[in-house]
């Protein structure tokens, strides 16, 4: 394609992203985090290579990637999915070379999409480059910002392409920015054909988001809700659960039940029933990881829409 044209293409885009990346740069001198850094995004772009896509871009500590333009292929979908798969066993070369290093493991989030973009070349006669353009590029980069630590989501419009030749677990849809209606995704497990799987090295349900959120909560004894109200701080939260700073003392494995105000979307999350599963002190704070057991239909979905909010605007928790 001549430098100034433009056209439309079919294409999968993939976003991958390194987890726990914040944390490795806030507690290891530079030289170490850029070093993971260097070699990861050098993994993954062989990788992308491998399966003839094309790097797009590096956004920090995350790559996009082009399956099906510049060069056209009809197996674009298939293509960036055995991508990301093999993407996710690299993750144990780099590993095992941060631990060779005493650093610790990081981890890998990715999101696939499909659809028609606009692609050709953008800039000015200092700085061109060959992009693509439209919303499959971002629904792609909302779809990974869902995405567990060694997990591989993909978007319906690329299950429909692909599903023939891949293994994933039920669907489930998601509110994303810029979309009307709860878009279906779908968690890739395997790729039989190619003996390729996914394993994913997060046992979460599901994303969780860092808050600052005034709770309430009561104990529990047996069937019976003690009368006093105690209060906290939640700092992170997610479909399943929540770590709360308490301030009072309270046993493992304590039932209770609580309440929760999801600012700034204006809905109070309430007459939710959980489980403490752990507790640790942390500057002389008590915290307290709480499980859902039992959660009402309407809190349950101001829950899922807070943390699907803020998942595409604020920084997920590693």
């Amino acid at each position: 394609m001549s430098e100034g044209a433009f056209e439309q293409r079919e294409v999968s885009i993939l976003f991958a992203d390194l987890r726990g990346f914040t944390a490795l740069g806030a507690a290891w001198p530079a030289d170490a985090v850029i070093d993971v850094l260097n070699r990861f995004l050098a993994a993954m772009s062989d990788t992308v290579i491998e399966h003839h896509g094309s790097v797009h871009k590096f956004l920090g500590d995350a790559l996009m990637a082009v399956f099906g333009a510049p060069q056209a292929s009809q197996d674009h979908a298939l293509q960036a999915l055995c991508c990301a798969a093999r993407m996710q066993r690299g993750m144990d070369a780099i590993n095992a070379g941060n631990r060779a290093r005493g650093l610790p493991d990081v981890y890998c989030g990715i999101g696939v999409n499909t659809g028609t973009v606009m692609a050709g070349w953008l800039g000015s006669p200092r700085h061109r480059e060959y992009s693509v353009v439209g919303d499959a590029v971002n629904l792609a980069s909302r779809i990974e910002s869902f995405s567990l630590r060694g997990q591989v989501l993909l978007g319906e419009s690329t299950w429909t392409l692909a599903h023939e030749h891949m293994e994933t677990g039920e669907p489930s849809e998601v509110l994303l920015k810029g979309q009307p209606q709860p878009v279906r995704v779908y968690e890739l497990l395997a790729i039989p054909q190619h003996r390729l799987a996914v394993a994913r090295r997060d046992l979460r349900r599901s994303q969780r988001v860092r808050v600052r959120l005034p709770f309430t909560y009561q104990l529990l004894e047996g069937k019976i809700v003690h009368a006093e109200l105690r209060a906290g701080i939640v700092h992170d939260i997610g479909y399943q659960g929540l770590l709360a700073e308490l301030y009072g003392p309270v046993a493992a494995y304590t039932d209770i039940r609580l309440s929760v105000d999801l600012a700034p979307f204006g809905h109070r999350a309430a007459d939710i029933y959980g489980k403490v599963l752990q507790l640790s002190e942390r500057d002389g704070a008590l915290f307290a990881a709480v499980e859902f057991t039992s959660v009402t239909l309407q809190s349950d979905i101001g829950i899922r829409q807070f943390v699907q909010m803020l998942l595409q605007g604020s920084p997920a928790a590693d």
